[in-house]
């Protein structure tokens, strides 16, 4: 009887199951349970940039392809196809939100690959603060329990779009979308005007 080969998973396999298992449209990576093959040599960026073996990945069809089959459990990443799953490291955030725009009441926001969320009861902002020195990283949720880091330029009219509110108890600087206000820093941490 022949051994059986092994095969390692690598970038260009996990990129035609991908393509394979998205052809009818989104892929329904929370209905599937493959094996754990391993981790892969794919890392993204604070900055939202996919690398593969230490090499930026420049295709952006190709980041768009592997970000649709992104899943992350407890606190680790993984490319999930319906026949294999591979770790990938995430230095914060999978996603980066490049852009947002006020509708109406609401903040919709647009990541590097392309996905666009209203915030709101279903895609919650969220802010943590640096102990040391207070430097804020907002994030957004896009889908499931996968982030956006916020850029800075997108936070600075997040912030323009902002107002105080009572929240928990106390007086809060944030924004208002979706019907829900999300808190950015308390009133009394604001430099007085």
């Amino acid at each position: 009887m022949p051994a059986q080969k092994i095969v390692t998973p690598n970038a260009e396999g996990l990129a035609a199951s991908a393509r394979a298992a998205t052809k009818e449209g989104g892929a329904p990576v929370h209905l599937w349970n493959p094996p754990f093959c391993g981790d892969i040599d794919m890392r993204i960026a604070r900055d939202g940039t996919w690398f593969y073996e230490g090499t930026p990945i420049g295709r952006a069809p190709l980041v768009k392809l592997f970000s649709s089959i992104l899943r992350k459990e407890d606190d680790r990443y993984f490319l999930v196809t319906p026949v294999e799953k591979v770790g990938i490291v995430v230095e914060d955030a999978p996603f980066v939100a490049v852009d947002i725009e006020p509708i109406g009441e609401d903040l919709q926001f647009t990541t590097q690959v392309g996905d666009v969320v209203t915030a709101g009861p279903d895609h919650p902002i969220r802010v943590e603060r640096d102990p040391k020195t207070g430097e804020p990283s907002p994030y957004v949720l896009i889908r499931n329990n996968l982030e956006a880091l916020i850029d800075r330029k997108s936070f600075y009219r997040l912030v323009d779009q902002g107002s105080h509110s009572d929240h928990g108890g106390d007086r809060w600087f944030g924004v208002h979308s979706g019907g829900v206000f999300f808190p950015i820093i308390p009133s009394a941490d604001l430099p007085e005007d």
